[in-house]
């Protein structure tokens, strides 16, 4: 807006310059005899409004221009270099790590539990007493005087019997079960991340097959179209390929729409979004699975951020049971002190405090507590354990059935499908067979090749699966 005003305000000005004097009219010229008087300024005045282009006026107008510019130049590289995710994997990985909002949260989770670790075995803080003596009840605000007595006190209470380093310990314990659970949260994540961008990238391709079908259903409805006119086949030949393209039509669009969800998933999962725009994928998502067989798969189950956080809980809540078996015995409280008679130190005092362990049934109770607490950590790492392997060993089966399927696929169907294409082609051409079977040979051919791309659909997923339990996930 500044801009068009400076610019706007520039054209009024240049409209406003004094022309030459050659090319002024005569009546208007003015003469060397011509005396200043007041109606002929007047005069002048309303012919030439604005008879000068003042640089002041000019550089005015045109600061807001160059202060846009400056702007827009400082802008424009910023919004021009944010990279868009979606054109590999690898910009998946860092998009979500680097800008998702629950793994932040868990970050400074980890963060503070960490920080709870030193206040956990610190000393409580000592505190301190003032007491008067001598007071007059009717007048107790007076300044104390020399039959009066003041007695200082600082007490601060120990706790023995390595109360504090337990208490640190079971802490720390706890810090590890929290970074632990970030850990298992980006995996999952990623894993989610991956399983997005997987069904993103097999959405185009699938859409590449059925146009690529469309094209040459296209073509036999030209060679159906050409022996129609030669009186060589029936009309209706033709239509059934229109009919079978309208099908076609109806299932890519059904293919867009999942690419759309895939989007809006994958949006979703890197914090962005629904409708955020993601780059073309360069290739195929390339997700390898690092396990031989499904032993080692669950061989390493126990490894399992999800199963060593459980048992990081476990341990703290045994350290806990520990400490509250300390808390039989009972904390020291020292204290020192001085008082004052008048205006000086009259005596000095050294206190001991020993808890008097009376509270015994509660004190059960809480040791009850702790032990019970243990027994639901232990509880819930053994059936985190049998979750992961559950999981390792479904995504096994999935990774493993579709890789098989897609070998049969590409190895054999692929190959059968194309020589009944091509001898399907040849024979329809000479007459030799029906328009029926032509059609068959060719959705057989493409529908093999469309399995094929939804196999490794099914294999992709079922490795980011495998990956988020074996732990090749980074």
């Amino acid at each position: 807006a500044n801009m068009r005003s400076a610019v706007r305000s520039c054209r009024v000005e240049s409209r406003h310059v004094l022309p030459p004097l050659s090319e002024r009219p005569a009546s208007r010229r003015l003469k060397d005899t011509d005396m200043p008087s007041p109606f002929k300024r007047l005069q002048a005045k309303r012919l030439y409004p604005c008879p000068l282009l003042h640089p002041r006026h000019t550089l005015r107008n045109l600061i807001p221009c160059l202060l846009a510019s400056a702007l827009w130049i400082l802008v424009l590289p910023a919004t021009a270099t944010e990279p868009v995710p979606g054109h590999s994997l690898e910009s998946i990985h860092t998009w979500l790590l680097e800008h998702n909002a629950e793994l932040r949260a868990l970050d400074l989770e980890a963060q503070a539990a960490e920080a709870r670790i030193l206040p956990a075995g610190a000393l409580p803080d000592p505190s301190a007493s003032v007491s008067f003596r001598g007071l007059d009840p009717d007048k107790p605000w007076r300044t104390p005087g020399a039959g009066r007595e003041v007695d200082y006190a600082v007490r601060q209470r120990f706790p023995l019997w390595g109360k504090r380093g337990l208490a640190r310990t079971a802490a720390s314990q706890d810090a590890v079960a929290v970074g632990l659970d970030r850990i298992t949260a980006a995996r999952d994540l990623l894993a989610d991340a991956e399983a997005a961008y997987v069904r993103y990238w097999h959405a185009d391709q699938a859409v590449a097959v059925l146009d690529r079908r469309v094209v040459l259903l296209r073509q036999i409805e030209e060679i159906a179209g050409v022996r129609y006119a030669l009186g060589r086949a029936a009309q209706q030949d033709a239509i059934r390929a229109q009919v079978e393209q309208t099908s076609l039509q109806r299932e890519r669009i059904e293919r867009i729409a999942a690419k759309q969800e895939a989007v809006a998933t994958l949006n979703a999962v890197l914090d962005r979004r629904s409708d955020a725009p993601l780059a073309t994928p360069d290739e195929a998502p390339g997700l390898f699975v690092r396990s031989a067989s499904l032993a080692e798969t669950l061989d390493d189950a126990n490894l399992h951020p999800a199963v060593r956080s459980q048992q990081a809980r476990a341990e703290a809540a045994r350290t806990n049971v520990a400490l509250e078996r300390r808390n039989r015995f009972p904390d020291v409280t020292v204290g020192v002190g001085a008082m004052q008679l008048g205006n000086g130190i009259e005596s000095t005092e050294l206190m001991l405090e020993v808890e008097i362990p009376f509270q015994q049934r509660a004190r059960r109770e809480r040791e009850r507590e702790s032990r019970l607490l243990e027994e639901a950590a232990l509880a819930r790492m053994d059936a985190t354990l049998r979750t992961v392997e559950e999981r390792g060993a479904s995504a096994w089966a999935q990774w493993t059935s579709a890789r098989e399927r897609r070998r049969l696929i590409e190895n054999t169907l692929l190959p059968q499908a194309d020589a009944t294409w091509q001898s399907a082609l040849a024979s329809y051409q000479v007459g030799e067979v029906d328009f029926g079977t032509l059609l068959e040979a060719l959705n057989e051919w493409q529908g093999a090749d469309l399995a094929r791309v939804d196999a490794l659909r099914d294999e992709l997923l079922g490795a980011a699966a495998v990956r988020a339990i074996e732990g090749d996930i980074r």
